[in-house]
């Protein structure tokens, strides 16, 4: 396989006229699929298989290179394949028919249950930003709410007596969550003991406000959430959407439906709320794999 490597690079540098740059990029990521194919001891191109170069591109996007690097390497793959199939060097070209990397969707990450319990445990309520701070995180995973959202909510988008929200979203379209008992209880906590004592009698409409008496920002939302992430001793990368990926997921986990999933996240293309399904399978998997006999 090496000497075929040799003769394909030959061919890109004499009859394509390649630059010193290109030829080494491709060397490299030829290099890198030759290697791990070498640790699969597949001895021979004849016996690769379209489902071991998807292993293969999977391996690299799960360890962490970026989707354009990974169509990268699939363009090499692809050219590589189809050339020794041309020469007859290889029986067929099955690199034929394969996904393209762009279509395909990373995993959200998001939270277990136990860390949101943490989580969301950690602002000490007795304390005045503490008391805001939970009031925030609890509405943030109750209602699945981006951090953009909680900024803009004002106190009159919270119908206390059905316990819902009116939340404006991307696009300005408007749609209906419910508050949960939780987050309200947190919510109701906030706006007496806290929200109109920092206000000191001036007016703002925005229901999460700093000491100041001003509008929380977006920046503002996601540092509490990091903050207090990090105090939980959460290992994983703490963004402003991973709340509301928690949200999603642990929905779908209880038997939510998709659609009712889809409409709470404000989600105008099902398709997207659908990865959350991808999230659930690969759940389910890593459970069979450590539980059953034979996994």
């Amino acid at each position: 396989m090496d000497q075929l490597l040799g003769f394909f690079l030959d061919y890109l540098s004499v009859e394509k006229g390649l630059s010193k740059n290109t030829l080494e990029a491709y060397g490299r990521d030829l290099r890198k699929y030759l290697d791990f194919l070498h640790k699969k001891k597949v001895v021979s191109l004849n016996e690769v298989t379209r489902d071991r170069i998807m292993e293969f591109l999977l391996k690299e996007r799960d360890r962490g290179l970026k989707a354009s690097s990974v169509s990268r390497l699939q363009v090499a793959v692809r050219m590589w394949h189809r050339f020794l199939a041309e020469e007859g060097k290889l029986r067929e070209d099955v690199t034929e028919v394969l996904e393209a990397p762009k279509t395909w969707k990373p995993l959200p990450e998001c939270l277990s249950k136990d860390e949101v319990e943490k989580l969301l445990k950690l602002p000490n309520a007795r304390r005045p930003q503490g008391a805001r701070d939970q009031a925030c995180l609890e509405l943030m995973y109750a209602t699945g709410l981006r951090a953009s959202e909680v900024s803009g909510l004002k106190t009159g988008d919270i119908h206390w007596e059905q316990g819902i929200l009116r939340v404006r979203g991307k696009g300005d379209k408007e749609r209906i969550v419910p508050l949960g008992r939780m987050a309200r209880r947190a919510v109701e906590r906030y706006m007496e003991k806290v929200r109109t004592p920092w206000l000191r009698g001036r007016s703002e409409e925005a229901l999460f406000i700093t000491r100041a008496g001003r509008r929380m920002s977006r920046q503002t939302v996601w540092e509490i959430l990091k903050r207090y992430a990090k105090t939980a001793g959460i290992r994983k990368k703490v963004y402003p959407h991973i709340l509301r990926h928690s949200f999603a997921t642990h929905l779908l986990e209880n038997g939510a439906d998709l659609r009712v999933v889809q409409e709470l996240l404000g989600h105008s293309d099902i398709s997207t709320t659908q990865i959350y399904t991808h999230v659930e399978k690969s759940r389910l998997k890593g459970i069979h794999a450590k539980f059953h006999p034979r996994p």
